[in-house]
C-alpha cells in the first residue's frame, strides 16, 4: 500500500497518521491506479466489487493497531467516539474522535476536505469529513467542541488532500453560504460564467478553524482533481474509488 505521511510540525509522537493515494490495492479500473494496474479503493458504496473493497481494507489494517470504525458519511455534522459506537451497521456520521490508544479514527473522500485534529498532548484525536455542505454547517466547529468536551487541551489540525482552488467551481449559492458567515471571499469569479466561481476550500477551512480557536492549521497543498496518478476523485471522474484519511493514539 502506498500513503502519504502527512507534514505536521509538533505533532506528538504517540499519534499516528495516515493518508491513502489509489495506489496499492486490488480494484481494477474505474477503481484502479489511473495507469492500468490495481487500485485501493476503500469505499464500499462506490460499485465496486464487494470482495476488492474488502481485500483493499485488508490491506490498510494490516499497518494500523485496529479495524477503524468505517462511517456513513452525509454531508451532516454529527461527531462519533469509536471507542464507544457501535461499527455495524457503519454509525451515520461525517467526523469521529477517541481518547483511547489504538482506536482508529477515519473519513473517506474523493474531493471534499478531510481534517485531522491532534491536542497538544495527544490524548485526543479526531477526524472530519468537510465537503461544503458540511463544512459550512459546522461539522469542524462540532468535532472541536466534542474534543473539548472529551477533555482536549490546545488543538491542531492538517488538511488532506481535497479539490483544489483552481477546479472547485461552485455557484451563487455556496459563495452566499460563506458570506453569511462572515468568511473571507474565497470564490474568485470565472471569466463567461456569470455567477459560477472557483472556490478555496483550503481557505474556507483555515478560516472556520481559526475562528473556533485552531491556530495550528497544517496541509492543504493538494489537489485531487489535477493529480489522477495519486488520488481519486469524483469532480474529475464521476465513477471512481475513495482515499482515506486516518488518526490514531498509539
Amino acid at each position: 500500500m502506498s500513503g502519504l505521511i502527512p507534514h505536521w510540525p509538533g505533532l506528538p509522537d504517540n499519534v499516528g497518521v495516515l493518508s491513502t493515494t489509489r495506489l496499492g490495492g486490488v480494484s481494477p479500473a474505474p477503481y484502479g491506479d489511473g495507469a492500468g494496474g490495481a487500485g485501493l479503493n476503500l469505499g464500499n458504496h462506490v460499485g465496486d466489487q464487494p470482495e476488492n473493497v474488502a481485500q483493499n481494507r485488508v490491506i490498510l489494517c494490516a499497518g494500523l493497531p485496529s479495524e477503524p470504525v468505517w462511517l456513513s458519511q452525509v454531508h451532516g455534522t454529527a461527531v462519533v467516539n469509536v471507542a464507544t459506537v457501535a461499527p455495524q451497521p457503519a454509525p451515520e456520521a461525517d467526523a469521529s474522535l477517541s481518547t483511547t490508544p489504538g482506536k482508529v479514527c477515519l473519513i473517506m473522500t474523493a474531493d471534499c476536505l478531510p481534517v485531522l485534529f491532534c491536542d497538544a498532548e495527544g490524548k485526543t484525536v479526531a477526524a472530519a469529513h468537510a465537503g461544503w455542505r458540511g463544512l459550512a454547517a459546522g461539522v469542524l466547529q462540532n468535532t472541536i467542541q466534542a474534543m473539548r468536551d472529551a477533555g482536549a487541551g490546545e488543538l491542531a489540525a492538517w488538511m488532506g488532500p481535497a479539490i483544489g482552488p483552481d477546479q472547485f467551481e461552485v455557484g451563487e449559492d455556496v459563495r452566499l453560504a460563506f458570506q453569511q458567515q462572515g468568511a473571507p471571499d474565497a470564490f474568485k469569479p470565472i471569466e463567461g460564467k456569470p455567477g459560477k466561481y472557483l472556490a478555496d476550500i483550503y481557505a474556507l477551512a483555515r478560516y472556520v478553524l481559526q475562528k473556533a480557536g485552531v491556530q495550528q492549521v497544517h496541509g492543504g497543498e493538494y489537489c485531487t482533481v489535477s493529480d489522477p496518478g495519486q488520488f481519486y476523485s469524483y469532480r474529475r471522474d464521476g465513477v471512481t474509488g475513495r482515499q482515506a484519511s486516518l488518526i490514531w493514539i498509539k
